[in-house]
């Protein structure tokens, strides 16, 4: 019988794991990309059927809590400031997209004095977070 080295036939006891880390790494940085961010401050949005659309890309958040307070993108703000701030990122960014948040319990006429600034601002690009919801909105008769 033919005697082999022991060195020649010897099992790799390692593992080359570095292609795994950099795959880790890259998709972490995806996900930090991809997440969007969100406004955490504690409201509870209406309910809709459906969501009509994506949010934009680069969206600037108006935010009306149930006592009729106003925070743009977490500053505070009130009517008159607010539509210096309009002015202010319409001039950085011509294509301006806001999404007005109010809670559930917000008073109809401060969500629609919110959106007579941002008119009064020339932003175009208005949108009403809602929260998903299976159920339709009416019923049908």
């Amino acid at each position: 019988m033919k005697k082999c080295s022991k060195s020649a036939h010897e099992t790799m006891t390692e593992l080359n794991i570095t292609p795994l880390l950099d795959l880790a790494f890259v998709l972490l940085v995806i996900f930090i990309i991809t997440t969007p961010i969100v406004n955490d401050l504690d409201i509870k949005m209406p309910k809709a059927s459906r969501h009509e659309k994506d949010p934009p890309k680069k969206p600037n958040y108006i935010t009306v809590d149930s006592t009729g307070k106003i925070w743009m993108n977490k500053a505070p703000e009130n009517l008159t400031s607010l539509l210096a701030t309009l002015d202010d990122l319409r001039a950085v960014d011509p294509d301006l997209s806001i999404i007005v948040r109010g809670d559930a319990k917000t008073k109809y006429q401060q969500i629609r004095q919110v959106m007579d600034v941002c008119q009064q601002a020339n932003v175009v690009k208005v949108e009403l977070a809602t929260e998903a919801t299976d159920k339709p909105a009416f019923d049908k008769p």
